[in-house]
């Protein structure tokens, strides 16, 4: 007899599958059948160190799944200050105290791929990787662009370092369209295939700190929030 779990872990793939262009993010299970072991993938997100990249995701799902997360680390080596080097463990607040029943699957995955796009250094799992991007940025850029090359099949190409050294100011209409919001902020999501003012509705709703139209790192208790707005699960 198939048990709730399974049912629900058959549906969200269905769902990935069917979106899978929208949001480049995939999962399967490994041996075809058993829903409770899947691989999963997403792509290097653009104007960063990975893009062109495809890394694997090694997600086992538990028994109490979708009241306890999945649990997620890399099968593609990375470097990347929130994920070990060397085991590909991942330190996200979504896989563990910040999860809720109403995330899937794919929720988890679009926050894996966001977390390619905003490192949080100050919380690491790789505290090597940490060290270097806070304190020499260009560097951690181009070591993360060289792993991805060998081992996600990035393809070579030169890497734009400008991020690394300044500070975007706001212009006029991001006050406007975007509410106050950094446009950085607001385009993580729209990479993600969300209309803008769906997206800046979904910040508006959840509360996010417009901090003063400058660019941050959102803690990933709210990126799941705006994830599963976006996608219809709230």
């Amino acid at each position: 007899m198939t048990s709730s779990r399974d049912r629900r872990v058959a549906k969200e793939l269905q769902d990935i599958q069917a979106d899978r262009d929208n949001s480049g993010v995939y999962a399967s299970p490994v041996d075809g059948v058993n829903l409770k072991h899947l691989k999963g993938t997403i792509p290097g997100p653009p104007d960063t160190p990975y893009h062109g990249g495809t890394f694997t995701i090694d997600i086992q799902i538990p028994d109490t799944y979708p009241f306890k997360s999945p649990s997620m680390k890399f099968d593609t080596k990375i470097w990347h200050p929130n994920v070990s080097s060397q085991t590909g463990a991942i330190c996200l607040d979504t896989l563990g105290t910040g999860w809720s029943p109403v995330q899937t699957i794919k929720t988890a995955l679009l926050s894996i791929r966001m977390l390619l796009e905003v490192p949080n250094p100050k919380d690491p799992q790789d505290a090597e990787v940490a060290c270097m991007l806070m304190q020499q940025p260009e560097q951690f850029a181009l070591v993360a662009q060289e792993w991805a090359i060998k081992h996600a099949g990035a393809p070579k190409k030169e890497l734009d370092l400008s991020k690394y050294k300044a500070t975007v100011t706001p212009r006029v209409d991001d006050i406007n369209r975007y509410k106050g919001y950094s446009r950085d902020l607001v385009n993580r999501f729209v990479s993600m295939g969300f209309d803008v003012d769906a997206v800046v509705d979904a910040f508006l709703v959840v509360g996010i700190n417009r901090n003063n139209g400058r660019d941050y790192e959102l803690e990933e208790a709210y990126v799941g929030d705006i994830t599963a707005r976006l996608l219809g699960d709230e």
